[in-house]
């Protein structure tokens, strides 16, 4: 096996690195580190083109250590976010980094102005999302390993999403692209509005599994067995240890990035299944998710990208994972995507004929039938104009 299929995955911890020296940096540095973050993905994604390459690893151990690690990485990213807003030096952290460095770490810090701590928002939040919610993603799945779902639920606790790992593993995988999924967002529905209501209703649904697993097992809903409850207490540890850090300013600028990151992911779930149909009665199959195989965001992601695969069989490591290059396809790489995402005029307006070349090259005689109605429901034009023309070729046949 090539050593460079190992490192590749590698880039993940890298930038993640990048980020955190550009935020201790201070002042314009923390720009300058959001900016090379997005040129790493957006430039890299349109120049690298797609890796589709399927190697066997010997060593997966290898590769679960890489996802391990994420979880001191992201601490040491949020730490660094959470000092950088502080007024103090908590345990001499700056001023001993300042002596090794021979950057004044504590100088440039009470230097830096508002638009650079947006800045610091901005990429911790990614980082959040990025280096905390995808690789627990690949580990809650892993519900075999109770080393990989302990590392995995820390890291959604720095997000307040904790409920990912039982609302996505035993809700999403058995709803994704039907009406009874939360992270499945309808044909017309904006990215802003999916991110409250995703948000609301897979609290809710994962509440309801929650529920349900312990009556099955005699236990209290309202006690320590509730994974629910021992989410949410993870997440208010890491608040109350942010406070301790640096104080209220620390705590709630650590509340904002966790809520952006949060934000994240179900601008991710809005675009891996935007306008998918299924019948719940079903089995899911790759042309229910849309598909990416970019160079630069694989490699970083831990082939989060080859999500087609992933949902035809969640079982399977991201190692082991195919690029289905036929799969429905994304607008580009993951952040280009996320971008998009977020302007939804230009959103719809690349989106739209993705959803109908859908309908006619990927859905079922039935899903077609819903796809109809879901365009009909859209509130978009040329979806309901589509979907008129093909109740007149009906009556007409």
């Amino acid at each position: 096996m090539n050593a460079l299929h190992y490192l590749k995955y590698f880039l993940f911890h890298a930038i993640g690195l990048l980020a955190a020296a550009s935020i201790l940096a201070g002042g314009a540095w923390i720009t300058y580190g959001l900016f090379a973050v997005q040129a790493i993905y957006l430039i890299g994604d349109a120049l690298c083109g797609d890796d589709t390459s399927t190697p066997r690893f010997k060593h997966p151990g290898i590769l679960t250590f890489q996802l391990w690690l994420a979880l001191p990485l992201l601490a040491f990213i949020v730490f660094s976010a959470v000092w950088s807003v502080s007024d103090g030096d908590v345990l001499g952290f700056g001023a001993a980094l300042g002596r090794l460095t021979g950057h004044d770490l504590i100088a440039a810090r009470d230097a830096t102005h508002l638009g650079h701590h947006i800045s610091a928002w901005i990429t911790t939040g990614l980082m959040i999302g990025m280096i905390g919610t995808i690789t627990a993603h690949e580990l809650t799945h892993r519900t075999w390993d109770p080393v990989s779902m302990l590392i995995g639920r820390w890291l959604l606790a720095f997000s307040f999403d904790t409920i990912f790992s039982i609302e996505h593993v035993y809700g999403h995988h058995r709803y994704v692209s039907t009406t009874e999924d939360p992270a499945t967002a309808p044909r017309g529905r904006n990215v802003y509005f999916h991110v409250l209501a995703s948000t609301l209703k897979g609290n809710l649904s994962a509440w309801k599994i929650e529920k349900r697993r312990l009556a099955r097992k005699g236990q209290s809903l309202f006690g320590w067995h509730n994974a629910v409850i021992r989410g949410h207490l993870m997440s208010v540890l890491l608040v109350a240890a942010a406070f301790a850090i640096g104080g209220w300013q620390a705590a709630l600028f650590f509340i904002a990035c966790a809520l952006w990151g949060k934000a994240l992911l179900e601008i991710v779930n809005y675009m891996e299944h935007y306008g998918m149909v299924r019948n719940p009665a079903t089995p899911v199959q790759p042309r229910h998710s849309w598909n990416t195989n970019k160079r630069i965001s694989s490699w970083t992601m831990f082939n989060l990208t080859r999500h087609s695969h992933h949902h035809a069989q969640g079982e399977v490591p991201y190692q082991d994972l195919k690029p289905f290059p036929d799969a429905p396809m994304m607008i580009g790489g993951y952040l280009t995507t996320i971008i998009v995402a977020m302007i939804p005029p230009l959103w719809h307006k690349l989106m739209t004929p993705k959803v109908l070349a859908w309908d006619r090259d990927y859905a079922s005689a039935e899903e077609r039938q819903l796809a109809a109605e879901a365009n009909a429901r859209s509130g978009i034009g040329a979806l309901m104009a589509a979907s008129r023309e093909i109740g007149r070729d009906r009556r007409v046949a």
